[in-house]
C-alpha cells in the first residue's frame, strides 16, 4: 500500500492543500509506517510546479524517519535534480514524479530514465 503525504514547511496540508494540519510530515510518515504502509509519495507543495528543485533534505528525512521507500514529488527542474535523488537512494528515496519539467521540455523522458538509472 502507498500513501501520499503533502506538506508545506513540514506541516501536512489537506483539502487541496488549503488546510494546514497540526501534524508534521514526519509524524504522519511514522504513523502510516506503523500501520503497514510500504511506500510514501512525499510532495513538498511549496515546490510543486515551480521548477525550484526537489526538497532533498526533507524528502530524505521522511524516508529515514519512516524507514519506508519514498517517491519524491514536487519541484524537479533538471536532470541534476534526478541525479541528486539517485545519489541518495540508499536513504530510501528510490523514485521520483516529474511533471512540469517534461511538459516544458527541459529534458526528455528518455534522458530522465537514463539519469535515474543506477549504473550496472
Amino acid at each position: 500500500m502507498c500513501v501520499g503525504i503533502d506538506a508545506r514547511n513540514d506541516q501536512v496540508v489537506t483539502r487541496g492543500w488549503e488546510k494546514r494540519e497540526i501534524l508534521t510530515a514526519v509524524e504522519l510518515a511514522q504513523r502510516v509506517a506503523a500501520s503497514g504502509v510500504e511506500r510514501i509519495v512525499y510532495t513538498d507543495v511549496a515546490r510543486d510546479g515551480t521548477l525550484a528543485g526537489v526538497n532533498l533534505e526533507q524528502t530524505c528525512t521522511i524516508a529515514r524517519e519512516s524507514r519506508l521507500r519514498v517517491t519524491a514529488s514536487g519541484g524537479v527542474s533538471s536532470l541534476a535534480d534526478i541525479s541528486r535523488l539517485r545519489r541518495v537512494s540508499e536513504s530510501g528515496v528510490d523514485s521520483v514524479i516529474v511533471g512540469k519539467a517534461l511538459y516544458e521540455v527541459r529534458f526528455s523522458l528518455k534522458e530522465a530514465i537514463n539519469e535515474g538509472s543506477v549504473p550496472s
